[in-house]
């Protein structure tokens, strides 16, 4: 197996020479960065596409465009060096080459739902439907930015055989994110190792839980609903997803995995927001 190959041997996929990036004259643009652009350009057009539904000015996503994308790859690289630090701090300038990956996803959510929260209160527009139309736009960039990782060979899970196992090179993956169980598995004459896609599973989720959301929408019984719907929506396929993950980020010295413990929060706060709010709108409608 050459180094840029990557196959699905149960599925009688074996795709040659997958470049990392593309050269533009001199400079070479790695295609992780590439991906994450479309998505973060097509996860706007269908936020602001869902916020004229609810009668917001398009304009507005244009202009939250600007602060929105420099506060969420903000949010998602400190998420990513703050749990990372061990590896970071022997090269403090490798913390600003985000070329190589290193952006961690609830990172830049979290970021975004600040940046919009205030950016909403300046605007005199409400927060709560500003993120009911995100809700919408956050799948649409992670199920094409996750393609990111599949270019540069990151973000999968440890040793399977399943139909969608996923053969790598050892040569194009970082040494640390191979297992002592991915190893059992390399023999003589293998140069590769066979993991769990988890980059397509996550692109999947998204797919489904943006199918979701847009047929549920006009269900919604009070503002802010959809985003609720999302954060619980996406967070129970991050809980599982992430337990599969050899390139988990962890909470201090511990075997925690920080992901998990964000993506089970989310999930208990959306069912008891959902819950409350619900019963007090249901109990106002009765008086």
């Amino acid at each position: 197996m050459n180094a840029t190959d990557i196959a699905f041997p149960h599925l009688g996929l074996y795709l040659k020479n997958v470049p990392k990036s593309i050269m533009i004259g001199n400079f070479s643009i790695a295609f992780y960065g590439i991906i994450i652009s479309c998505g973060i350009v097509l996860g706007f057009c269908m936020a602001a596409w869902y916020g004229a539904k609810y009668g917001l000015d398009k304009e507005l996503y244009w202009d939250l465009s600007i602060y929105g994308v420099v506060g969420g790859i903000l949010g998602a690289r400190i998420y990513y060096v703050v749990f990372a630090w061990d590896y970071y701090k022997e090269d403090l300038l490798s913390i600003f080459n985000i070329r190589q990956g290193g952006l961690a996803i609830y990172g830049g959510v979290i970021a975004a739902f600040t940046v919009v929260y205030f950016f909403s209160k300046v605007k005199k527009i409400s927060p709560l439907l500003m993120f009911d139309s995100l809700a919408f736009g956050f799948p649409v960039g992670q199920l094409i930015g996750r393609w990111g990782n599949f270019t540069n060979r990151e973000a999968f899970g440890d040793y399977t055989d399943s139909l969608f196992a996923m053969r790598l090179p050892i040569e194009a993956v970082r040494n640390r994110e191979i297992t002592d169980r991915m190893w059992e598995h390399v023999g003589e004459g293998i140069n590769y190792i066979q993991v769990h896609p988890t980059f397509l599973y996550e692109s999947l989720w998204n797919v489904g839980l943006l199918t979701t959301l847009v047929l549920l929408y006009k269900k919604k019984k009070f503002d802010g609903e959809i985003a609720l719907w999302y954060l619980g929506g996406y967070g129970a396929g991050r809980l599982w997803i992430e337990a599969l993950r050899t390139d988990q980020l962890h909470i201090g010295s511990t075997n925690i995995a920080v992901s998990q413990c964000v993506a089970a929060g989310c999930i208990l706060i959306a069912c008891i927001l959902e819950v409350v709010i619900r019963v007090k709108k249901k109990a106002r409608n009765q008086t």
